[in-house]
């Protein structure tokens, strides 16, 4: 057996505790290149894991990222893939929830949890309908952030639906150039069962050398490139998350501005 196969080369990114605030939206793009993937059989279009190849290929994901209060926020993901000769496909969507701990507790670390559930298409991934629940720890300490997501996914439906939860840990670590420019690197897991933790070479393990670019209280920008350390990983994979905010009370507040002038 290998690690699970889900939606993790979709949405390649690791989650801090802040959150969208009331009254905002996030439409990112998350951008994901594999250029040394799992090959084809004999020209049949799937790798030896019975699913669709990977080599190649390039998943777009949109999020679009609602704040819903002070302590809440909702997403709802499209997931699509194009293979060259094969078109662009759609592969599934999902939606999600991430609650974090009230600045007023006052605790000395970012807290929250994010609940993830939804669909992706047989042969793009061995489980249709996945759920993950994914625990949220960050801190800022001087120029440095750090970021742990130890996430937990179930297989409601598919190949591994009798095993529990897997376990797929995310850490993200930067440091901060000047305050535009931050470089770091980030980990993406996935060791299978926790009841059961899959040797090594059956596990999912990429680092990534990231650059986070702050140019902007409306823009995110994240680059990386992976490298896939186990045989059942893709090996290279680049990656270019791009997020433009939409302050609606604001833009509201700038049209009475100019209405009244």
């Amino acid at each position: 057996m290998r690690a699970q196969e889900n939606y993790e080369n979709y949405e390649l990114q690791v989650y801090g505790s802040r959150i969208e605030v009331p009254q905002t939206t996030m439409l990112e793009l998350h951008n994901v290149g594999i250029a040394d993937g799992t090959k084809t059989l004999d020209g049949t279009g799937f790798a030896p894991n019975g699913l669709y190849y990977t080599n190649n290929s390039f998943h777009e994901t949109v999020e679009i990222r609602e704040g819903i209060s002070a302590w809440m926020e909702a997403s709802f993901y499209i997931f699509t893939c194009a293979r060259s000769g094969l078109g662009w496909d759609w592969v599934g969507d999902h939606i999600r929830s991430q609650l974090r701990a009230p600045e007023r507790w006052r605790w000395p670390v970012g807290a929250g949890i994010s609940v993830d559930f939804g669909y992706q298409r047989p042969y793009y991934a061995a489980n249709t309908w996945t759920m993950e629940l994914r625990p949220i720890v960050d801190k800022q300490i001087g120029r440095w952030y750090l970021a742990f997501n130890p996430a937990f996914v179930k297989s409601i439906h598919g190949q591994s639906h009798s095993q529990g939860f897997a376990f797929a840990p995310r850490v993200k670590f930067s440091y901060s150039l000047n305050k535009h420019v931050f470089i770091g690197g980030e980990y993406y897991a996935n060791y299978g069962p926790v009841s059961d933790i899959y040797s090594f070479r059956y596990q999912q393990q990429q680092f990534f050398p990231a650059v986070d670019l702050n140019l902007s209280p409306d823009w995110e920008l994240n680059f990386g490139i992976g490298i896939g350390v186990t045989t059942s990983t893709d090996d290279w994979i680049y990656k270019a998350n791009v997020g433009r905010r939409f302050d609606w009370k604001r833009r509201r507040g700038s049209a009475s501005s100019g209405k009244f002038q």
